[in-house]
């Protein structure tokens, strides 16, 4: 029978490939690694029949028929092979999770083994077009198709807030159709013990809750004053474990360890250095109370807490943390210091190395593996550990080359709780700036690493920390559509990547978020941006971000309603000379739901006249001032140091535990523009074109970019960048160059 079918395919698509036409464009998310359209389409209509083959392909074709019952309202009915226009086949041969998809001749073909029919299914739904009088359109299509990475991962922090059961189960569906196969569960925090351990009763009744919550940003200090608590008992976690793996998702836990371990001190004080008393956190951030490692009772606890979770976790991996541990307990503890010195360990970092191995030679003892965040290298690495490298690629890098396995999921590109517009008109959060294009250019191979130590990226993650998501609407709201490039990260071949089509893809995959009920962020509409321009107009054309949704607007600077004017086609501002027009839209997806608004100015300015100076000498002129500024405009006194470098270049102060620096000169124009000035920085910068601020990317901040326009004539212009560091990361980075064309190469362009 197998063999049968297999050359039936054969036939389909011999059949078909000299007869290509014109053909709907084929958008999946993520893009599958081959893709050739053919001649045709199949109608799935309500007397369709299906067929499978075995057990794992019934179970395909039972998925897709309960899609098209809630999507389409009608199911298909089973077949034979001969009478049926659907058929489901297992295919021992196609790798683990691959897939082979072939629409053509009046036949869907769906070939794979558990894994890959499963992930052929989710293809086949977004390749669903219009119905009409119940025939629902398949374009002619031969897709094959397999994963980048083995592990293509997305964690949810529920240690700070508790999310319900149902909507972890409806994360998992989401994270299941895009082909995300690991579901990373950060179970226990300072601020909350959320899984039930039943030979610690306390971890339920004191660690699970905290007193008060903060409001605002952390840094406000203010708290609402309102007890905060909640846990999954185990049959909820055996139940989430369960869904998951019926959508081949393996779930990860993690139970921190030995830092961010507050809350089971408050449980049980004889865990910590000073025997407390402690309490669960009510603040964000890193806290010195960690577990004591030099205390026996500890690794006795872990373990019992582990014999109770392994059980309800069959996969390979348990996370056991390892990141953010202050050492200052350790430092003071008599216990610790004992430990340190008969061990020989040279310093606390090797005193966490001990404490790592030894949780991780017990969990080999029952045939488990440990992933620990990138920290665990400092002291030297567990022989068998995995490595998550978050605190940028470092990490990962370093556990490659002593051939470790590696995770990666960097927090400049990967951490979904930063900021993806800018933060003024965003919901508070944690900080940082990750635009969805960022997130959709990271490349998980580091060019660092040889085609050999390459091998050990085993997959690529991306992490939702909860600090500032109270409920899941803001999950949704900070995870999609930037876990949609993540997908395409994972999944497809580097060659197959493409923003701009990524891009396009869009309004349909968001639009079939908004019929699950995913809160996403809504994006601006296409075609909103701020521009500036010489002539006395210029023409807004705009279209929807999300498929089936409206755009309301107005142009007089009020804000939008769900009454103001309907985009209906392009249409013409006109600022005043030297003036402004304001832009700002709603868009309102097809369930109701409403964007934030999105705003774009539209400036009237005249070209900035070049300055009438030649000079030859390449390079900047630079002041740095070794101490802290509240602000990059206000850099001032006497420097202490000068010089001139050729470009703007922070890497000789990064020492420094402040400064700020200033850079001027000229920047050559080689013919009349609009020119977009970009700086990303971390802390503020300014940048100034003559005497006017072209891009104010001021503030205390983590990297953030800013972009703006201006109209030069050709030759020389002055510029200044001016930039402050008051500690912690240090960035810097300035570009240049016609609007929407290749950036200047600034050393060639810059002149003092």
């Amino acid at each position: 029978m197998k063999k049968t079918l297999l050359c039936a395919v054969a036939a389909l698509t011999f059949l078909t490939g000299a007869a290509q036409q014109s053909q709907p464009v084929i958008a999946v998310i993520p893009e599958p690694s081959s893709v050739q359209t053919l001649a045709g389409q199949v109608l799935i209509t309500p007397q369709t029949k299906f067929f499978s083959n075995s057990d794992d392909a019934a179970e395909a074709a039972k998925l897709f028929n309960v899609f098209l019952r809630a999507n389409y309202g009608f199911s298909l009915q089973e077949g034979t092979m001969r009478n049926s226009a659907l058929i489901f086949s297992e295919d021992k041969v196609l790798p683990k999770e691959g897939y082979q998809l072939t629409v053509a001749r009046n036949k869907i073909v769906l070939q794979g083994r558990a894994a890959g029919l499963f992930y052929g299914v989710q293809t086949l739904e977004q390749l669903l077009h219009g119905v009409v009088k119940n025939k629902i359109s398949v374009p002619g299509v031969l897709i094959k198709d397999e994963p980048r990475f083995a592990y293509r991962g997305l964690m949810l922090d529920v240690g700070r807030y508790l999310y319900p059961v149902d909507y972890i189960k409806k994360f998992i569906d989401v994270m299941a159709h895009y082909k995300l196969n690991r579901f990373h569960w950060h179970l226990t925090e300072d601020q909350g013990w959320r899984i039930e351990i039943k030979k610690y009763p306390k971890l339920q009744s004191i660690a699970s809750r905290r007193a008060s919550t903060p409001v605002g940003h952390g840094r406000d200090n203010k708290q609402d004053g309102t007890p905060y608590g909640g846990f999954y008992t185990q049959e909820e976690v055996k139940d989430v474990v369960a869904y998951a793996k019926a959508r081949h998702i393996t779930v990860i836990p993690e139970i921190e360890m030995p830092g961010h371990a507050q809350a089971a001190l408050a449980a049980y004080p004889y865990l910590g250095c000073t025997g407390g008393p402690y309490e669960v956190s009510t603040k964000w951030g890193v806290h010195k109370e960690v577990y004591c490692a030099g205390n026996d009772s500890v690794f006795s606890f872990l373990e019992d807490v582990l014999e109770e979770v392994l059980p309800l976790f069959p996969g390979e991996y348990i996370h056991i943390g390892g990141d953010e541990c202050p050492k200052d307990r350790w430092k003071a503890c008599p216990k610790c210091q004992a430990r340190i010195k008969a061990l020989g360990l040279k310093d606390e970092h090797e005193l966490q190395s001990y404490f790592i191995q030894r949780m991780e030679k017990f969990l080999a003892t029952k045939g488990r593996r440990i992933i620990g965040w990138d920290e665990i290298l400092e002291g030297g690495l567990a022989p068998n550990a995995t490595v998550m490298s978050w605190r940028g690629e470092n990490g990962g890098i370093a556990a490659a080359k002593q051939k470790h396995d590696v995770i990666m999921t960097p927090n400049t590109y990967l951490y979904l709780d930063y900021h993806q517009a800018d933060p003024a008109g965003e919901p508070v959060g944690i900080g940082g700036y990750l635009p969805l294009e960022k997130v959709y250019s990271y490349e998980p191979y580091p060019a660092s690493l040889t085609p050999e130590e390459q091998k050990y990226i085993k997959g690529v993650q991306g992490n939702v920390w909860s600090e500032y998501l109270p409920n899941p609407e803001k999950v949704d709201y900070f995870t999609w559509p930037r876990a949609l490039a993540l997908s395409e990260i994972t999944w497809s071949p580097a060659r197959k990547k493409n923003y701009a089509k990524f891009t396009s893809k869009l309004p349909t995959a968001l639009a079939a978020l908004d019929e699950r009920d995913v809160a996403f962020r809504i994006p601006a509409p296409i075609g909103l941006e701020d521009m500036v321009i010489t002539g006395a107009n210029t023409t807004v054309a705009l279209k929807a971000p999300v498929k089936g949704a409206t755009i309301r607007y107005t142009t007089n600077g009020s804000e939008p309603t769900a009454s103001s004017p309907k985009y209906t086609r392009p249409f013409i501002v006109t600022p005043p000379a030297n003036g402004t027009v304001v832009v700002k839209c709603l868009v309102i997806t097809a369930s109701g739901r409403q964007s934030r608004v999105h705003t774009a100015t539209y400036t009237r300015k005249s070209y900035k006249t070049a300055a009438n100076v030649h000079p030859s000498t390449p390079g900047l002129r630079f002041e740095a001032f070794y101490r802290s500024f509240s602000s990059a405009k206000n850099i001032s006194g006497k420097a202490d140091t000068t010089g001139v470098m050729p470009s703007f270049s922070i890497r000789p102060f990064i020492a420094k535990p402040a400064f700020g620096v200033r850079f001027d000169g000229y920047i050559k124009i080689d013919q009349d523009g609009l020119y977009e000035f970009t700086t990303n920085s971390d802390d503020g910068s300014m940048l100034m074109i003559g005497d006017e601020v072209v891009v104010d990317n001021d503030g205390e901040h983590a990297p953030t970019a800013k972009s703006a326009l201006i109209p030069l004539r050709k030759g020389f212009h002055r510029i200044r960048v001016s930039y402050f560091d008051v500690g912690g990361d240090q960035t810097l980075q300035v570009t240049a160059g016609l609007k929407g064309k290749q950036s200047i190469n600034l050393r060639n362009a810059l002149f003092y």
